[in-house]
């Protein structure tokens, strides 16, 4: 297997690491964090004039038709940077849910303006109580003299990243079946301003902004359902594995980075007259480090490539997605936590990067499911 990008995927990432380095360096970033929305719209609008917001759209809706190993140095550039815009739920969640299951009407609505900056749409999916788990329990949705006539939504979802500035949830409900089942589950376009949907803000433990979100009889409308009735949970489950893919390659640029700054801390922090780098105990911590993010970043473009493959089955990838997020959580971990012991007691503080990128990492760890939720999806798939 070919671990090389291609010519144009690694100019792309160039061109997004010059410009993140030029305007999105970590003073900006420290600004954006405690700013009042905690996103920044001028980065936004550069990644719409890069056209990092239509890679993975199909070409029919304007897009590039790209995947996942396409958008991967991307998403490591951005793990470098600690983007704190919700660029990988917009792309790979959202866009990605919208372009599959929207008919005609909502992509042409919706998808130009997801690609040009203008929509943002956040995925509702994780409810409260309910783990890692896809299938949606309390939230449901009743049809209101057939489906034809609209739908009522009621329920509450956890941790929806990017709800705050969405223009659009697209929330996963029950509309039939029994919990635990995965027919029976459908997608819905909800506005986050409309009559009974209220927020609730938060920040996730690397910045991030995201709210849990509760529905008290939001009556929609026909055309708000997104795909079929009652089938959306395989569309539902093919987003999720595209996204963790994804997260992974942003994980392995925060690991990158925190190689690179640990090296460079070791070169230039002496003890005893010499660089501590010169203690061979300190070159054995490092160098697994090192091992340890190559190592997932094989991993990592493996799963990519699976979830680009068409002719791979749902199991097979979902086996690949898994397997990677383990080794990444497992990465994660380790890495991070080197990271800021070799710093000593300042690989802490906010005003060092190290330490967000410590918290990056802790997050990537637990998103999408954490090492254990994924080690028992891969036996289950076995």
């Amino acid at each position: 297997m070919n671990f090389d990008y291609t010519d144009e995927q690694q100019q792309l990432a160039d061109s997004v690491r010059k410009v993140l380095a030029g305007s999105y360096g970590f003073e900006t970033r420290k600004a954006i964090l405690h700013s009042a929305s905690g996103h920044s719209d001028s980065a936004w609008a550069t990644f719409a004039e890069l056209g990092l917001l239509a890679i993975a759209l199909p070409e029919a809706d304007g897009g590039f038709g790209g995947g996942a190993v396409d958008l991967m140095p991307v998403m490591e550039a951005c793990g470098d940077a600690l983007v704190l815009e919700p660029l990988l739920d917009n792309i790979a969640l959202g866009g990605r849910l919208l372009a599959k299951a929207g008919n005609a009407d909502q992509r042409g609505v919706l998808l130009p303006g997801l690609a040009d900056g203008s929509i943002k749409l956040a995925f509702a999916s994780l409810e409260p109580g309910q783990r890692y788990s896809l299938m949606p329990e309390a939230t449901t949705a009743s049809a209101q003299g057939g489906q034809a006539g609209g739908w009522l939504l009621n329920g509450a979802k956890s941790v929806v990243v990017g709800a705050a500035s969405a223009s659009r949830l697209i929330v996963s409900a029950r509309s039939s079946g029994s919990a635990g089942q995965a027919d029976g589950v459908s997608l819905f376009l909800v506005d986050p301003q409309a009559p009974g949907v209220r927020l609730n803000p938060s920040r996730t433990v690397d910045g991030l902004r995201a709210a849990d979100v509760h529905f008290n009889n939001v009556a929609l409308d026909a055309q708000a359902l997104l795909g079929p009735a009652g089938g959306a949970q395989p569309l539902i489950d093919e987003a999720v594995d595209f996204a963790t893919a994804l997260l992974c390659a942003d994980a392995i640029g925060a690991m990158q980075y925190a190689n690179d700054a640990t090296l460079d801390y070791l070169k230039t922090r002496k003890q005893f007259g010499v660089a501590i780098a010169s203690f061979q105990v300190l070159q054995h911590r490092m160098v697994e480090m090192v091992i340890c993010t190559e190592q997932a970043r094989s991993m990592a473009i493996l799963a990519a490539a699976k979830v680009d493959d068409p002719s791979v089955s749902p199991r097979e990838r979902s086996r690949a997605v898994s397997a990677a997020k383990v080794k990444i959580a497992d990465a994660a971990r380790q890495v991070s936590q080197e990271a800021v012991q070799l710093h000593g007691g300042m690989g802490m503080t906010e005003e060092l990067k190290i330490s967000h990128s410590f918290r990056r990492l802790t997050m990537a760890a637990q998103r999408f499911g954490d090492a254990d939720h994924h080690l028992e999806r891969y036996a289950a798939l076995d």
